[in-house]
């Protein structure tokens, strides 16, 4: 049996699990995790100023997004870690499913037809590259 209240255990658990490598997360955008997973695999591995041009010239909507998510990581591994940001690469970018908004539109004949707005969240985790 563990020793203390589940509360305690749980944020003894969530200290010593921390993430160390910085990262940014939006959460909530309307945007389906699938539309978002096609652009962010084509910036995993690269470094930071590779990935910002790619998404400058990418015509997606979910590069707009991913752009803000970047730039969030970024700004917290200057700021929170102290690391330079010519030294940072991408090493995990992903995006899972969110809550889906359901809406219903109407149909012939007195029916109702479902719309599903989905949501995701993106989440982009920087390293920092060994130079050497």
């Amino acid at each position: 049996m563990a020793k203390g209240h589940r509360s305690q255990i749980k944020r003894d658990r969530n200290e010593t699990q921390k993430e160390e490598r910085p990262y940014a997360k939006a959460r909530h955008v309307r945007l389906s995790s699938s539309k978002a997973k096609i652009v962010l695999d084509q910036i995993k591995g690269k470094d930071v100023a590779t990935a910002i041009g790619i998404l400058r010239y990418t015509p997606r909507y979910a590069a707009d997004v991913i752009m803000k998510v970047l730039n969030s990581a970024v700004a917290n591994a200057e700021h929170n870690s102290g690391l330079s940001a010519a030294n940072l690469y991408i090493q995990e970018a992903y995006a899972t499913q969110g809550p889906t908004l359901k809406r219903i539109r109407p149909r012939a004949q007195g029916r109702a037809f479902r719309i599903e707005k989905k949501t995701s969240h993106v989440t982009v985790v920087l390293n920092e590259r060994n130079l050497g």
